[in-house]
């Protein structure tokens, strides 16, 4: 009957009398979010891309500060690249199967982590330059921002996969009917990934933050009091002093960003006993942990001149190859 036509149209796998229901909305809502999600996912992967290939392609950008910036982009590049499957995820209907979830789950929550966690390293990159600029070309290095940024990410993967231990030896264990992807997180294991991914970065960057306030603060007063007596070499100061107020109110923007994005859903993986995070479901605090790495390359990258002049000249190179072909 038509009746009967119209409840199978509502189900993922109208074969299957155990598959689960779409969520249905009015055609509208459905293509907001589809274009809401499908552009932030664009923007996302374009804006962190440009940032990849201006920092490996120009060798005068080849320093710690910015292989940090690189490992910020990557890891931000590819969660614009996971929300493929957020999309997906819009009508409650998955189609990938059950270990695609699982690996799903454990790249979405990694990746994010290793942005995080980058950005804490970028915090305190910051303070040392700031509060030790003395000390920073020794102690910060090349290599050892390398093996800080390796360290970041396999740790990231490596307590990730130990939290979702469960969801990956038996894919879809949790699930309620065929078509769902779910990932259940046991209260001790949310609560330990919330101060892994949280509570920790967090309080690293408030403290850093405030100790590189207070400086700027106190060179900003001590240029004050001797703005009378400037100099050749008083005006070099007075220049990287300015650079250092700046830098510090960049990363003040970077925590409230951060914050904002970032509290919705860990107060969502807080709730309950067994956090059930289900990608259909928490769609909107997932898209605001999502704009967080649509933002990072705004606040990082579009706040210093070099990244300006690295795409006038990645886009004149392409048109003038462009005229060549021609």
């Amino acid at each position: 009957t038509k009746s009967d036509s119209f409840l199978l149209d509502d189900l993922c796998f109208p074969q299957l009398n155990s598959s689960c229901r779409k969520i249905i909305r009015p055609p509208s809502l459905s293509m907001l979010i589809y274009i809401t999600l499908s552009s932030i996912s664009v923007v996302t992967v374009v804006l962190n891309l440009l940032v990849i290939i201006s920092l490996c392609h120009f060798k005068k950008l080849h320093t710690p500060t910015n292989l940090l910036l690189l490992s910020l982009a990557v890891s931000d590049f590819f969660v614009g690249l996971l929300m493929v499957f957020q999309i997906i995820l819009i009508d409650g209907c998955w189609f990938l199967g059950d270990l695609m979830c699982a690996v799903y789950f454990v790249l979405d929550y990694a990746v994010t982590a290793a942005s995080i966690g980058t950005m804490v390293l970028i915090s305190i990159d910051r303070y040392v330059a700031i509060c030790y600029p003395l000390l920073y070309p020794t102690k910060v290095t090349q290599t050892r921002v390398k093996i800080c940024v390796s360290v970041c990410w396999v740790a990231c993967f490596l307590s990730h996969c130990l939290i979702l231990k469960d969801n990956i030896e038996q894919p879809g264990r949790y699930n309620t009917c065929i078509g769902e992807c779910v990932a259940v997180i046991e209260y001790y294991a949310g609560i330990a990934d919330v101060f892994i991914s949280f509570i920790g970065p967090v309080t690293v960057i408030a403290i850093l933050y405030v100790r590189i306030f207070v400086v700027a603060v106190s060179q900003a007063r001590a240029m004050r009091s001797h703005i009378k007596d400037v100099t050749l070499q008083g005006s070099v100061r007075i220049t990287v002093k300015k650079s250092e107020v700046k830098a510090a109110r960049t990363l003040g923007v970077v925590v409230v960003v951060f914050l904002i994005c970032v509290c919705p859903y860990f107060c969502v993986t807080l709730s309950g006993d067994d956090a059930v995070v289900s990608a259909s479901s928490a769609a909107f605090v997932m898209c605001l942990f999502y704009v967080n790495s649509c933002l990072n390359p705004l606040i990082y990258a579009f706040f210093y001149p070099w990244f300006r002049n690295c795409i006038r000249v990645i886009t004149h190179s392409q048109l003038m190859s462009n005229v060549e072909m021609l």
